[in-house]
């Protein structure tokens, strides 16, 4: 850290302190931190108050691990000298260290006004800068970076991306070419002046300047400069296809003859030519080239699964069925899965039924008289499919027969089970499917796959205690739990299907501390992108950087991060809509194993409080020791934060994002509109619902709301003032044209009960043949008051109509679930009757048993303990088959 020329006296020390001082600053470069606090105490022996003194005494402190201590003296060392830079930077890292980024940011630009070209604190200023996303300032400190060291390469490229990054990319271009007429003595094959080239030329792209694009790109290529082979063909294929180049046929040739299986560059060979492979209309011509393709290579399976989307007719048949056989007979375990897509074609789902069925008949024929030519294993993996095909098409007893003759001929292939598994989990029958996934996985107990998948159906079945053991197969040894090393391992699987799991057993506190432990690791993944801010700089890696800007702006539009955000508001919901739901039973006896969960954790929480290992790999990183140390959890069952005095704010904060990150999604929005209105948050509240009324007018969910809005608006005392008073008054208008209102209300919105029932039937009849539309129109009813055997109907009415007692389409196992749910949360009479229903409708399900019967049969299950996993394993990839990092 440099120190000014003019010293004021406060801060002025002796020569022997100021090099005592000098030596200071250099023992916190090296991180020699016992002599660095040492010589700090002989300084401050003689003057106590000298502020850049105690500022770094206290920064060397809380890399020791006495954070308070060292926190406390940074603060005073600044009460004491307001101009120092040094106090205002170390202040700053403080700041960082807790994620403070717009506070340290501030005393950055303090910092500065003290000492405008100190290199180190421009450079942490530009790193937070972009990790804010102020680029207008960001260009401002680039240039003075720039200034100060001309000389470094990263500080033009740094510049240029500023520029870049506050959507100037013409100024950008023009600091890149300026850069390279400057650039002097670059070794052929550079790796860095590689990708700087290649920046080069997205931002010559981006700027529509294709001609210049590839001359740079050729040039690079030719004289060995541009070492990334594979960017260069597909920046010369997308170039070319812009300019329209006669050339451009060719370019995408090259890249399919490099990379045959890649989707991605047949679309785009295809749009060159002018034809969509999603258009209609084109499917002709592309099926020729298609075709044509796989001619030409018979390796790839690219052209040969493409053609299958834009075939049809007998030539689809053809097609398929050679797609088909070959992946029969090559035993693909995958086929299915590879094809599924296709049957949103009703006629090409006849098509490769009718395919399977009759390679199924031939085999099956084979078996019977064996021969030379049998082909038993095509026959194994024909009735595999056939099994996959019927149970998507929910067809599962005729499934389960094919399955049973599978594990007839093969009983030692874990596919056969999993298949089985996840026929019954469709069927209603999770504790089955459980237990065939446990059969599975016994087969291969090293195989990750088998054994996440095994935990995965156990946690859906509500083994809980079960599925974390055999997680725990593949996690830490020395970790308080298995699902506390799978949480720091950022296992979104894991606290997916946990909170879920916690969620449906109704303990509604360690549920949302799972989910709120999913919002937890969205804030780590973006607070992590701050390291590369300086890292993409120091590797010239410009394009991924961008790209993962990029990617960080939307990171929460994660389907997980969507999932946790809606199911955590509505359990904060619940709670304030029924306060009693935060009071949890905290005398419920422990098992063994959280006892022995418990003991574990509080050893883990013991050694992790010790100084010594807190100050562990402090070389290795600057800010290391700077890191607020991960704080005891105060609240490990997650009662305190179902019992959080304001869950209505938090449940806001968690869907916040969504509002940007997720506007086609309705259930945001309804979310949205339920948190609002409790808030009392009436613009909030009108904004959600027009936006979810735009998404579709008729959904249940939104026919549910613009109830309880008429509603609420009746309930309000008064015209709200403006400028909301006429926004709400044109909305309400607009939603209930036609309503009377109410003859005993002076309420402008008040409107009579009559009109909103009749409303409600109005729905009804135009969805009595939608399960979700009837459940929505029975919630509305009991909204309304109506008696509890009108209701009753309704619900019943969902079951079928006519002497045939065929269900309605859409009615699942899934909505059958939420009708009884809603049956129970109104204390109807008929709950037993609805599910004694259900159960004879779904013959193999068993969730739909009485609930004594299902009770006794979860208890009947007895799970071996699970098999040990060879040092082998466990000492590689400690993630497994559990989904570890963020990314997909």
């Amino acid at each position: 850290m440099s120190k000014q020329l003019a010293v004021p006296a406060k801060r002025a020390l002796p020569p022997k302190e100021g090099g005592l001082f000098k030596e200071l600053l250099g023992y916190y470069e090296t991180r020699s931190l016992k002599k660095g606090v040492k010589t700090a105490d002989q300084i401050l022996k003689k003057f106590p108050e000298h502020a850049e003194t105690l500022c770094m005494k206290g920064l060397l402190l809380t890399h020791m691990g006495k954070r308070e201590e060292g926190i406390d003296l940074v603060k005073k060392g600044v009460r004491l000298d307001l101009t120092s830079h040094i106090c205002w930077h170390v202040f700053g890292l403080i700041q960082k260290g807790e994620k403070k980024y717009d506070e340290a940011l501030k005393s950055y630009i303090q910092a500065l006004k003290f000492d405008r070209e100190n290199l180190n604190i421009l450079l942490d200023a530009a790193n937070l800068q972009v990790h804010l996303r102020i680029f207008d300032s960001l260009v401002e400190t680039r240039h003075t970076i720039l200034r100060l060291r001309p000389n470094v390469r990263k500080h033009w490229i740094g510049y240029a991306l500023a520029h870049h990054l506050n959507g100037n990319p013409l100024e950008a271009r023009k600091i890149l070419q300026h850069y390279q007429i400057m650039v002097k003595g670059i070794p052929d094959h550079d790796v860095e002046h590689s990708e700087t080239l290649l920046y080069l030329v997205r931002v010559h792209e981006e700027l529509a300047e294709f001609d210049e694009a590839l001359r740079v790109l050729d040039t690079g290529e030719q004289n060995g400069q541009i070492v990334d082979r594979t960017a260069v063909l597909e920046a010369r294929a997308r170039i070319l296809s812009k300019l329209k180049s006669d050339e451009s046929e060719a370019a995408w040739r090259v890249l399919i003859d490099y990379n045959p299986d890649s989707y991605e560059y047949y679309r785009g060979y295809l749009s060159n030519r002018g034809i969509n492979l999603d258009d209609r209309a084109d499917s002709e011509a592309a099926l020729k080239i298609l075709i044509n393709f796989s001619t030409e290579l018979p390796k790839a399976a690219a052209p040969r699964r493409l053609a299958l989307n834009v075939a049809s007719g007998d030539s689809f048949k053809d097609l398929a069925g050679t797609y088909i056989r070959s992946g029969l007979t090559r035993g693909i375990p995958s086929l299915f899965a590879d094809l599924k897509a296709l049957y949103r074609d009703e006629h090409k789902k006849t098509a490769v039924e009718e395919i399977v069925e009759a390679e199924h008949t031939k085999h099956a024929a084979e078996q019977s008289t064996p021969s030379e030519d049998s082909e038993p294993t095509t026959y194994l993996w024909t009735l595999y499919f056939l099994a996959q095909h019927y149970s998507h098409l929910g067809q599962y007893s005729k499934a389960l027969g094919l399955l049973e003759t599978a594990l007839t001929h093969t009983p030692t292939l874990p596919e056969l089970y999993t298949c089985k598994a996840r026929l019954l989990k469709r069927a209603g029958d999770p504790i089955g499917a459980a237990k065939l996934l446990d059969e599975a996985r016994l087969l291969d107990g090293q195989d990750r796959f088998l054994n996440t998948k095994c935990a995965k159906y156990m946690l859906r079945a509500g083994f809980i205690e079960q599925g974390n053991q055999i997680l725990g197969l593949f996690t830490k040894k020395d970790a308080p739990s298995p699902g506390s090393d799978l949480e720091d391992m950022q296992s979104l699987l894991y606290l997916e299907e946990e909170a879920d799991a916690q969620y449906q057993s109704g303990k509604l506190h360690l549920a949302l501390k799972k989910y709120m432990a999913i919002q937890k690791l969205f804030d780590e993944v973006e607070d992590d992108q701050y390291d590369f801010h300086g890292y993409a700089l120091r590797r010239f890696t410009i394009t991924i950087y961008l790209n993962l800007l990029t990617w960080e702006d939307q990171l929460r539009s994660h389907p997980s991060y969507i999932k946790a955000a809606l199911h955590a508001s509505k359990i904060f919901i619940a709670v304030h809509d029924e306060p009693a739901l935060a009071i949890t039973d905290n005398s419920e006896p422990l098992t063994d194993a959280e006892k022995k969960a418990k003991k574990k954790a509080k050893k883990a929480q013991k050694a992790h409080e010790d100084p010594k290992k807190l100050t562990q790999g402090a070389n290795a990183n600057e800010d290391k020791g700077l890191e607020v140390p991960q704080a005891k959890d105060e609240d490990p069952d997650g009662k305190k934060l179902l019992a959080s005095p304001d869950p209505l704010e938090m449940a806001a904060k968690f869907l916040s994002p969504l509002a940007s990150l997720a506007p086609g999604n309705i259930d945001a929005w309804i979310a949205l509109y339920d948190i609002a209105i409790r808030r009392k948050k009436l613009l909030q509240a009108i904004r959600a619902l027009k936006h979810a009324k735009s998404l579709d007018p008729e959904s249940p969910e939104l026919h549910i709301r613009i109830i309880d809005f008429a509603l609420r608006a009746s309930d309000l005392p008064q015209t709200p003032p403006a400028p909301i008073g006429p926004l709400f008054t044109s909305f309400h208008s607009s939603l209930f044209p036609s309503l009377s209102p109410s003859s005993d209300s002076s309420n402008p919105f008040s409107t009579s009960k009559l009109s909103l029932e009749t409303l409600n039937s109005q729905y009804l009849q135009k969805h009595s043949n939608s399960p979700l539309g009837i459940l929505a129109v029975a919630k509305v009813q009991h909204r309304l008051g109506s008696p509890v055997g009108q209701v009753e109907e309704t619900i019943f009415s969902s079951l079928g109509k006519g002497d045939s007692g065929e269900g309605l389409v859409g009615f699942n196992i899934k909505v059958a679930s939420r009708f009884i749910e809603f049956l129970a949360s109104i204390k109807s009479t008929r709950v037993v009757e609805y599910r004694s229903a259900c159960a004879q409708r779904f013959e193999l399900s068993t969730i739909f048993r009485p609930i004594e019967e299902l009770n006794a049969l979860r208890t009947s299950v007895v799970w071996p303990a699970p098999q040990a996993v060879s040092t082998e394993v466990k000492d590689g990839n400690t993630n497994g088959g559990v989904d570890g990092y963020i990314a997909q």
